[in-house]
């Protein structure tokens, strides 16, 4: 007879659930569900990403974790995995569009975190069954700082879910059970075994979480598109990370403000060579002035600086991130142009 095996939060800890798979013999034929977030944190969530992605008879749930790559929501968690995907992300993302956010067995109704206790399976939010942060406050103001869904829980099926850390031990309420039992912080791994909701655990000796914090710090701040970005985002990122102490982190954060300095510092020798331009364009151009101007790709500006109404923020309003900067500067045939090379 074959079985359904339900794991909790997997967080990258890949080596930990094969160990405790084959310990319990979990057998090909078998249904495995995953509550959702197999990413991010621990060091292998592409090998789980693979594991899922390829095996038959499973379904991985989506989770917070999941949402937030699919959304491109990214904080420094998802950053970490989208460098260590490399060319494989934007397949990641496309399989995370095919996740649903529950799974129903003859057994019990498996979610990856909250159920509002009143509502039926089908009238539940998505934001809610996947544990986002406007499913929390959601919650929150139904039932008060302090409860839990779980708390007032009243169904005849079992609800299986993960997301809220209960321990080492699985939390049992109310016919509900929570399985995330905190594996990448070094906890433990829990899987429950369906129909007879068998609980198998094995330990996590490792916070892989930590490691991968201080591992990744440097790839992620390489990989940023720190061109795209909006220049004030660039400055508040760079102002975000000035606690950084480490030699190497500091070396290239300051790579990226004496760039980002030199961007800034673009826009009044823009604004002094498009002055430039306008006036070698009235002296050739006299009477056909306005007639050909129309025909420039920056005629708005060089309307302004005809009028002396060019300010520098004209310049910032309409180009706000680097690589608007470096290519206008480029188009005006400025030297020195800023680059930055990690």
């Amino acid at each position: 007879m074959n079985k359904t095996f339900v794991v909790g939060d997997l967080h990258g800890c890949y080596d930990e659930f094969i160990a405790l798979s084959n310990q319990i013999g979990i057998a090909d034929s078998d249904l495995l569900i995953a509550l959702g977030d197999i990413v991010d944190r621990g060091n292998k969530s592409q090998e789980l990403y693979h594991y899922f992605k390829n095996r038959d008879n499973s379904v991985v749930l989506m989770g917070n974790h999941e949402r937030k790559h699919q959304r491109g929501i990214l904080s420094y968690s998802q950053e970490i995995v989208k460098v260590q995907f490399a060319e494989q992300y934007e397949e990641f993302k496309a399989w995370t569009n095919t996740l649903p956010y529950y799974y129903e067995t003859e057994d019990a109704i498996i979610i990856h975190a909250f159920f509002e206790h009143d509502k039926t399976l089908g009238a539940q939010k998505e934001e809610v069954l996947a544990g986002t942060t406007s499913g929390s406050r959601l919650l929150e103001a139904k039932y008060g700082t302090g409860k839990y869904w779980s708390d007032y829980y009243d169904g005849k099926k079992p609800i299986i879910y993960g997301h809220h850390v209960t321990g080492d031990k699985p939390k049992i309420k109310n016919n509900t059970y929570g399985i995330d039992t905190g594996a990448c912080h070094a906890g433990y791994l829990t899987i429950i075994e369906l129909p007879g909701f068998i609980i198998h655990q094995i330990k996590v000796e490792t916070d892989y979480w930590k490691e991968e914090q201080a591992k990744w710090q440097i790839p992620v701040l390489k990989a940023k598109n720190w061109d795209t970005m909006k220049i004030e985002h660039v400055q508040g990122q760079l102002e975000k990370l000035s606690y950084k102490e480490e030699p190497e982190i500091r070396e290239v954060l300051k790579m990226i403000e004496i760039w980002i300095e030199k961007v800034v510092n673009c826009y009044e020798l823009i604004k002094d060579k498009i002055e430039e331009i306008t006036l070698e364009l009235q002296t050739i151009l006299k009477g056909d002035f306005k007639r050909e101007v129309s025909k420039h790709k920056y005629r708005s500006f060089i309307y302004k600086a005809n009028s002396n109404n060019l300010q520098i923020k004209d310049l910032k309003k309409h180009f706000d991130t680097p690589k608007k900067v470096v290519q206008i500067a480029k188009d005006l045939d400025m030297t020195d142009i800023p680059e930055l090379h990690l």
